[in-house]
């Protein structure tokens, strides 16, 4: 099984490749936490390094190219190292949330840490009888996790797109009714509307992108009518032009998404008068 020591953060100014080491890394729009989160980087992801700036990182996320500041002292310098939980033996949380324990025991300690949804974790041991797994976290800290609660691959380098039916993912985010709206939010600690549908779409093995208005754009995507809606399809919504939010129709003129609308949580909405008005876009798959 693989093992990493990754070294405490050097100089800023030797950072080009980095490691999220907490649950959740927000990304602001400046170096500053006094101005707004235009997304987040959840535990374990690998990132490049842009710039850095007092104690600031500018970073862009690999997969969607998104691009903010965060907090140096919420990442682990890669240096030369290869990047984190990307080959040999990788789990994937696939519960909404987990604890990280010090010991494989869920009474002797409280937990270390609580991860997201879809977090991976590079394992290096399992305990006899199957139920535990052993983590190196970025840090080199280890932690223990019930096996029940992951996903584990033999190569990292394996994991497999997601390939969910489209039946498969409405029923899927119906997990997630409840959780708390939060702007900038893409991990199960509360997602935004882009966010929530980003993450909905990458289950079905697609890579869209991070804003409800670039999503509408897409290339993947083609325009569809109102009258001829399918469960899947996007619903991208807004006013005097802009887009603003994004949800998945389910069917029966109803959608899912993370809104603000009435309660702050991701809820089942109707495509009635508040929301048609609203509508400014349609998107399916491209056959």
């Amino acid at each position: 099984m693989p093992s990493l020591m990754l070294a405490s953060i050097p100089a800023l100014a030797q950072m080009k490749h980095a490691v999220v080491n907490v649950p959740v890394a927000n990304m602001f729009s400046a170096p500053s936490a006094k101005v707004d989160v235009v997304s987040q980087a959840i535990f374990g992801s690998n990132i490049d390094v842009l710039q850095q700036k007092d104690g600031w990182v500018e970073i862009q996320t690999p997969a969607d190219q998104y691009k903010g500041w965060v907090q140096s002292a919420d990442l682990v310098d890669l240096g030369e190292r290869k990047p984190y939980a990307t080959s040999g033996e990788v789990a994937v949380v696939k519960d909404l949330q987990v604890h990280l324990y010090r010991g494989p025991s869920v009474t002797k300690q409280a937990p270390l840490l609580t991860v997201s949804f879809e977090t991976r974790l590079e394992i290096v041991k399992q305990k006899p009888g199957g139920r535990w797994l052993q983590a190196l976290l970025p840090d080199g800290r280890k932690a223990w996790v019930q096996h029940g609660a992951v996903t584990l691959y033999e190569n990292g380098a394996d994991i497999p797109k997601g390939d969910m039916s489209i039946p498969e993912v409405i029923d899927f985010s119906r997990r997630f009714l409840g959780l708390p709206y939060t702007w900038g939010g893409r991990s199960s600690f509360g997602y935004d509307c882009s966010g929530f549908m980003q993450m909905l779409m990458r289950q079905r093995g697609y890579s869209i992108p991070r804003d409800a208005d670039v999503q509408a754009t897409w290339k993947g995507f083609e325009p569809v009518k109102v009258d001829d809606l399918k469960p899947g399809d996007l619903l991208y919504f807004g006013e005097k032009g802009k887009i603003t939010h994004t949800g998945m129709y389910i069917g029966h003129g109803e959608f899912i998404d993370a809104t603000t609308h009435q309660r702050p949580v991701i809820q089942i909405d109707k495509l009635d008068k508040y929301w048609r008005k609203r509508l400014m876009a349609q998107r399916r798959v491209k056959p």
